[in-house]
Order: C-alpha cells, then sequence, then structure tokens
C-alpha cells in the first residue's frame, strides 16, 4: 500500500505499521486536523473529513478527561460489523500527533493496538527535533494546502 507524506519521516514508520497491523487506512497528523500522511484514501475530501473528524473526536474526550479529573484519554477503539476504527495520540520531539487506523475482518483490533504502540514509538524516534516550520499565514493557506495535497495525492 503506498504511503504519500507531507513529512518523509513519517512514511516508513507508517509503511511497517501497514504491513504488520493490516490496517486499511492510516491518517498521521496534528492535533488540530492537519495530515503530515496518508494511506489507503482516494480522495482529498475523504481524508480532510476524517482528519477533521478525528481531531474532534480528540478534543472532544480530552475535555471529558478533564471534567472527569483525569488524565487524556490514550486511545480509541470502535468495531463495527465491516470496519473497526483505533484513534491514538502519539508524542514526538516535535509535537503530538494524532493515528487514525481503520481495519476490516483480516485482523484484529489487539493487533492494531499492538502495532500502534510500535508506531507511536517509531514515529518518536523519526521525528525531526527542531522546530516546527513557522505557522502559515492567511495568504499562504491556499497555496500550502494545495501544496500539501499534492504531496498526500500525488497530483
Amino acid at each position: 500500500m503506498t504511503v504519500r507524506a507531507v513529512e518523509p519521516w513519517t512514511v516508513e514508520p507508517v509503511r511497517r505499521f501497514i504491513a504488520e497491523s493490516q490496517a486499511r487506512l492510516v491518517l498521521v497528523m496534528t492535533p488540530a486536523g492537519q495530515v503530515l500522511a496518508q494511506s489507503g484514501f482516494t480522495r482529498a475530501v475523504d481524508v480532510m473529513s476524517a482528519s477533521a473528524l478525528a481531531a474532534g473526536i480528540v478534543a472532544s474526550t480530552d475535555e471529558l478527561a478533564a471534567l472527569l479529573r483525569q488524565a487524556r484519554f490514550g486511545a480509541l477503539s470502535h468495531q463495527g460489523a465491516l470496519h473497526g476504527i483505533h484513534l491514538m495520540r502519539c508524542d514526538t520531539p516535535r509535537t503530538p500527533l494524532l493515528v487514525l487506523s481503520v481495519f476490516g475482518r483480516n485482523t484484529s483490533l489487539g493487533l492494531v493496538q499492538l502495532f500502534a504502540e510500535q508506531l507511536a514509538v517509531e514515529l518518536g524516534e523519526s521525528a525531526p527535533t527542531e522546530a516546527r516550520p513557522r505557522l502559515a499565514l492567511a495568504e499562504d493557506f491556499e497555496r500550502e494546502l494545495h501544496q500539501s495535497l499534492n504531496a498526500l495525492f500525488g497530483t
């Protein structure tokens, strides 16, 4: 399965995760929903929708944890009849990341969880330690969005 990335250091860890876990779709993103890598998605609108929803889910569960006066939830999973999802946070020297995985009947939640923990370690080890590039300005946003989509979809 092809991994497309805006941040090249994410490619090999995600490729290994997919091979080991048999995940069908994977997104690596910031907590704000900015996608760094994706695999399995064929439409940009699906990537944008999934990343926004995943970021919203994590933000909501962070607030629920705060209301309960407990630490953040580490991961969230749901199992459906045909597909399951696993959503986790992982820390890197540069920034926290979120990883959304969608998997089918050909694997199990336990295997996805096991290899997701390994992915978190590998992302942490692979991440550059220098400061994150500057924030996008409003006038640069559209250009940078198109550059990111081109990197993620090879267009």
